[in-house]
Formats: C-alpha cells, structure tokens, sequence
C-alpha cells in the first residue's frame, strides 16, 4: 500500500484528503505544520508528501530543502501561490511537482498515480558501520557489532525519531560537512540560536550511544562554528 504524508495547515482540506486518499487504497499521515511533517516523515517514511507552502512556522520550500537532506521520497506541493517564482523555488529545492489550489481531486489522485509509476523501486537495504555498532537505514535499527570492542554493550541501540533523523543525514553524507543550515531544520526549535542549542544536545546524545569514547569521538566530528561531519 502507498503511504502519503499531507502537510497543510487547513484543517478542512487536511480531513477531506485523508478521506479521499483512504477510499482510494492510500495509507494516508497528516501534518499540520513544518515541524510536524518533518517529524512524521522521519517517523513514518511516506512514499510520497503532499506539502503546502504557505505553513504557520516553517516556509514549504525551507521544509523540502530539509527533506531533500535525507529521503528521495516525491513531493507534490500543492499551493495557492500561482506564481512562477513560486513554482521555480520549489521546484528547485527538490519538489517533483506542483499543483495549483484550488485542484480537482482527480488531477491529484492523477498526479499521484504519475509520480508512483515514475519512483523507482527500493534499492538494497542500506547498512553502515559506525565504530562498534552496525547501522541499518532501512529497517531503523542500529546493533552491536559480533566483534564488538565492547560486547557488555547493549545489543541494540535505542534511537529517538529526533536522533534517528539525525543520525540517518549524518551517514548517508559520509565525510561531508552538514552545515548548521542542513540540520537544524530536522532537530527542530523555535528559533536558531535555540535549535543550535537542541543539535548540540542531539549530537552529545548519539556519541554517548554509540561512540566508544565520546569526549574524544572518532565518527561523529564536530567542525568547530560550522557543522558536523560523519567519519566512517
């Protein structure tokens, strides 16, 4: 079953595309705000996002630029700006299409059933090492390695949906710098100074977790007044 994550700050146009989309065999999440998509996307992995611009705490396009930083999952964006401006910054932070409000449903349901056709299929399941412990991206898991440095260690290690979003952009960048920019829309906050605060916090969290020494981390660098930085 296609799961679909509606974002929109409408309450009305929330509940009637949760029906509609139901009818129709989608499993359907909704958010009614940046901060919660961004969460429930982290937490439920939709295979495709209806997204509004026009949302109360966070700008649509800055949502998709943060979404972008870590799932390929297609996004529709579905606004009342008409304006090709509008549909050019979109578009270009990474949205796969627009459709204008006010829509009809069976241009949506049409739009939807174009991007399914055109996403393709899973890949592998991803795993990545870090230090003793192994991290499996698709099934959201991180255990311990069998030849673990330190086998009195939890098996398996566990993550909030806050670390995990974190954790998942830091490793699929390996040996890249994330900037403060790239993650501190997922760590969430109600202003950059705070959030800054927050991804400290975060960050301090996995390297107790998962590094073996984390005074003196080996993986998960930080690069001072910049960002972080995943070292395999």
């Amino acid at each position: 079953m296609t799961s679909v994550l509606v974002v929109d700050d409408d309450p009305r146009l929330l509940r009637a595309l949760h029906i509609t989309l139901r009818a129709r065999g989608y499993q359907v999440t909704v958010a009614a705000d940046g901060s919660r998509a961004l969460a429930a996307a982290a937490e439920h992995e939709p295979d495709i996002i209806l997204l509004d611009l026009g949302l109360p705490d966070l700008d649509g396009v800055d949502v998709i630029h943060a979404l972008r930083g870590w799932t390929a999952a297609p996004v529709i964006v579905l606004s009342g700006r008409a304006g090709s401006s509008d549909k050019i910054a979109a578009l270009d932070a990474g949205a796969d299409d627009y459709v204008t409000k006010p829509f009809r449903v069976d241009e949506l349901l049409a739009r939807l059933r174009a991007v399914v056709r055109r996403t393709p299929p899973p890949t592998e399941p991803l795993t990545v090492a870090l230090g003793d412990y192994l991290i499996d991206l698709d099934a959201r898991r991180v255990t311990r390695k069998p030849d673990s440095a330190r086998p009195d260690g939890p098996a398996e290690v566990r993550l909030t949906p806050t670390e995990w979003h974190l954790l998942d952009v830091l490793v699929r960048h390996p040996e890249k710098l994330l900037t403060y920019r790239d993650l501190l829309p997922r760590a969430g906050g109600p202003a950059p100074k705070e959030q800054s605060h927050y991804l400290r916090q975060y960050i301090g969290r996995l390297r107790h977790k998962l590094e073996l020494n984390p005074a003196q981390p080996r993986h998960l660098i930080t690069e001072p007044g910049m960002g972080y930085r995943f070292q395999p």
